[in-house]
This record gives C-alpha cells, structure tokens and sequence, in this order.
C-alpha cells in the first residue's frame, strides 16, 4: 500500500479537510487548519504531501518524524497543523485497512464514553443564563464561555466588576449543578488575570483557560500558583518543550492541546500519558469540525487522564454548516453528558464527499476578527 494523493477541501464555517488516497482504494480523512490562516496551512500540506506520496502511509511513527524533523525549521502552528492533519488521516487509513477503530491500535479503550460541554458564549460574553439552561435542557452538566471582551494590560475597577458579576449571575442562576470553564482566551494581560482569577474564587470554575497570552508561560505557572482555581492551558501551544514546562511546574492542572494543531493523534496521546505520570488532567480542546472531534474521542478513549472533550456543535462560529453537516451518518451519540467513543473503522465518521465537494467550490475566508482599545491600539482576540 502507497500514498497516491493528498487532497484539501476549504469548507464552511473555517474548517480544512484532508482526504489522502492510496494505491489500492483506501482514503483517511484529517483536518489540517490554522483557523484564519486556512491558505498557509494548505500551502504547508501541498509541500509535505511531496514528500509522501508513494510511501507506505501505515508507517505513521516513521511519517511523522519524517515531517518533523525534515529541514532545518519544526514547530509552530502552521506546519504543526499540517502535520496533525495528515496524522489523523494516516490513522483513519490504518483502523480502515484493519477494519478496527484506531483506539484498538493505541492499546484499547478505557473507557466507554467521555464527559463533555456546551459553548455558551461568544466572542463577548453575552446571554450566558439563556446559554446554559438551553444547554442544562439538553442534558450537558459544564458549559464553557469568554469571560471578558477586550482588555487593556491595565484595565478599570469595572472591566473586573462586570466579569464577575456576569459569573455571578450565572452561577446563581444554575447553581452548582452545572460546571462553568471560563475561558480568557488570552485576551487578560497579568495584572487584570491576577485580580479576576481572585475574585472568580468563590464561583468555584471548573478552570480558568488561557489566563494570559500563551506565549507567556513564565506568567502562566505563577497564576496558577497564586490561586486555587485550575488553570488550564495548552490550545495555542505547539511545541514539546513548551508542554514540557507547563507539565512539570507542578502547578498547571489542566492541559488542553488541540490535536488539529500539537501533532495529531500521535503526538497528543504522547503528550496525554505525560499529563497522567503528573497527575495532570487531559481536556482536548476542538471548536473544529467532525474530523477533528473524531480524532478527540479516539485520543479520549486511551488517555487514562482525559476528563472532558470540547466540542463545537452549536458554536457561534458555526452558522449553518455543524459538525453532522458533512457526515453520511451520527456517530457522535450524547448521552446524559457524556459523548460515546466510535466504534468504526479508523476515526469513526463516514465523510459525505459529495456533500464536502460542494461546499469546497464555496470555500471559505474565515479570519479572526481585529479589536482594538479605546485609544486606537491593537487588543487581543
């Protein structure tokens, strides 16, 4: 068995699928995006894609160094996201020859099922009690949402005032029955995290996501070491070292790589048995498609340490292209909260192609927003 092509599908609402085909009929499918630099990525799967074709695409650990480690450059979103969507398919092309889910391959299942949430807040958080008992009535127990909107390295009393009294009013309004992850999104600069994440306290969060700007880790670990609540990190960390730090400061409880992004199937799970030997908890994150939550659930169901899976159906992003859009069929059952593992061949989803080859001729433009401060000056998204 060869590789004989590797195929890219731009597609609403900003998702970017891989199809690799091989000599003797089988295809696997992965998402490579770089959400709002969908061009790069794409251009980065076309260079990689030369470098395989007429390999053996069950040789995934030997592909994978292969793409790493080639070159004089490694790392960083864009080739990282290249490289997870090519794992992932080479994965899916690996169960299917077998006719066996991919986590047969990766030692078995541990469990059954996975814990997952809803989004409920946008861009600014607005609506957040509508959101959650919408999502309380159809049977989630956490929900996750942006805490703020914009916010200056040093902000006002208010800015603080408003966050927490939005978490306020949510937490009163479902109690302690539902969870709340509250997301910062990197958007909180230190002084402002330090003051929030001391006064959300009382609220309990089941994590504090991206306190400050990811490529801060020095401010990370001691956030996490000034406060109670869980600090969870890890979505816009692309390389081992990076994780490596977070992992053993022993204080960064939650790391939430996204496997379109950190290195795929392989390097995720790599990464989830390193979380466990530090008793760190396994939340991948994925706002993505149903490619991308596929390859979540495989990862789920091997890493003793996965506690709760992302997903996206319902997001703002999303409009009227959702995760089930581009499937033949549901694979991903929602029971009581919890997601259940697919049991398929390879990722578990059956891709509708026609249905993807259709909506590829309209693509998609996506790009983040851009957000600035009262006196003109770029904020963070």
């Amino acid at each position: 068995m060869i590789i004989r092509s590797l195929t890219t599908y731009r597609v609403a609402p900003r998702w970017l699928f891989l199809k690799i085909e091989t000599d003797d009929g089988l295809c696997g499918w992965g998402e490579a995006v770089l959400e709002g630099h969908t061009s790069a990525a794409e251009a980065a799967v076309s260079e990689m894609g030369r470098l395989l074709i007429g390999t053996d695409p069950r040789r995934i650990n030997d592909i994978w160094q292969l793409l790493y480690r080639h070159g004089c450059y490694r790392g960083g979103p864009i080739l990282m996201s290249a490289m997870s969507g090519i794992d992932i398919a080479l994965w899916d092309i690996l169960g299917k020859s077998l006719g066996v889910p991919v986590h047969s391959l990766l030692g078995g299942a541990q469990r059954d099922r996975v814990r997952t949430y809803s989004w409920i807040g946008g861009d600014t958080p607005s609506g957040l009690v509508t959101g959650a008992r919408r999502a309380a009535e159809l049977g989630f127990t956490a929900v996750k949402f942006n805490a703020t909107g914009s916010m200056s390295m040093i902000d006002t009393s208010k800015s603080i005032d408003e966050a927490v009294c939005r978490v306020a009013e949510l937490r009163n309004a479902v109690g302690f029955e539902m969870d709340l992850a509250i997301d910062f999104h990197g958007r909180v600069h230190f002084p402002m995290a330090k003051q929030l994440l001391r006064e959300l306290e009382p609220f309990r969060p089941m994590w504090v996501e991206d306190p400050v700007p990811a490529d801060n880790t020095a401010a990370v670990i001691e956030l996490a070491r000034s406060t109670s609540i869980p600090i969870a990190v890890g979505e816009r960390v692309h390389s081992r070292s990076e994780f490596l730090a977070l992992i053993t400061s022993g204080v960064v409880r939650v790391i939430n790589p996204d496997p379109v992004h950190a290195g795929g199937i392989s390097e995720t799970v790599r990464l989830g048995a390193l979380a466990e030997m530090f008793g760190i908890a396994l939340a991948p994150h994925c706002p993505l498609g149903p490619i991308a939550l596929a390859a979540c659930l495989q990862i789920d169901a091997v890493c003793y340490s996965a506690v709760i899976q992302e997903q996206s159906e319902g997001i703002h992003y999303n409009g009227r292209q959702e995760v089930s859009s581009y499937l033949k069929s549901q694979p991903f059952a929602f029971e009581e909260g919890f997601l259940r593992i697919p049991q398929g061949p390879g990722i578990g989803v059956e891709i509708d192609e026609d249905y993807v080859e259709e909506q590829a001729e309209r693509g998609h433009d996506w790009s983040a927003p851009v957000w600035r401060h009262a006196d003109g000056s770029v904020a963070e998204w």
